[in-house]
């Protein structure tokens, strides 16, 4: 090797250090934000609970503890709420809150979520949707919600069920329906403001008959409206 080249290898190798040393800098100083949902500490435990209201809108409900594939998969410090909400038809939704810790890989593309448990989603009738919000002061909260289908067995016959998982991610000033868009805003805060953003993944998920979705998705909506002023901190702003 000659002088040039050794000098230009020492001098690639010092960058890669410089590189690698300043990283790890930023990340052991780096600041975890505030959660845009109401939390209480578990007793011996670093993590937290997500404050879902017990009941809203005319909805009745039950603390649903999370499987342990969800809690065995995702990093230790993430903290959870999932509550069964019923009607008094017995109408069902299953409301469930993703509080990421110190880690970004505590919340993933949701589709991921659907699909692993056997739903088709269908693209043409998915979308962002718009849910008013009341209180604290009037805003809309921009919600993507997915229409997917199901087969299967029941009492000897195949049923084909229509699934609607609404969804949108929250963190202590805004909101997006868009895991893209959350993404950028997260890395660029961790870029210019040194601080990586604790957004919260919140789900709706219910299911239904085959030519019902819109009508189902209206009582989804109140649902909604009705709970996310009593655990979602502040209205944020929504894109």
């Amino acid at each position: 090797m000659n002088r040039s080249k050794t000098i230009l290898f020492v001098t690639v190798l010092v960058l890669i250090a410089a590189t690698a040393g300043a990283l790890a800098h930023a990340r052991a100083h780096q600041k975890l934000g505030l959660p845009g949902v109401k939390t209480r500490p578990i007793p011996g435990s670093a993590n937290l609970e997500v404050l879902l209201p017990p009941a809203a809108g005319g909805f009745h409900s039950v603390s649903m503890p999370q499987a342990e594939v969800v809690t065995n998969s995702l990093p230790r410090d993430t903290s959870y709420g999932q509550r069964l909400y019923t009607a008094d038809d017995g109408f069902q939704v299953l409301a469930n809150v993703v509080l990421m810790g110190s880690s970004r890989a505590s919340i993933h593309k949701p589709q991921i979520c659907l699909t692993a448990q056997g739903w088709e989603i269908d693209p043409t009738v998915s979308q962002v949707k718009a849910v008013h919000i009341d209180e604290p002061a009037p805003y809309d909260l921009p919600v993507m919600n997915l229409v997917a289908t199901r087969t299967g067995q029941a009492n000897g016959r195949v049923v084909t069920q229509r699934g609607l998982y609404t969804y949108w991610f929250v963190d202590a000033d805004r909101c997006t329906a868009s895991h893209q868009t959350r993404m950028l805003w997260m890395a660029r805060d961790v870029v210019f403001k040194n601080e990586l953003d604790r957004w919260a993944y919140v789900s709706f998920f219910t299911e239904c008959a085959p030519g019902q979705e819109t009508a189902t998705f209206e009582r989804v909506k109140k649902l909604i409206a009705a709970t996310v002023p009593q655990f979602q901190l502040a209205p944020p702003n929504a894109k």
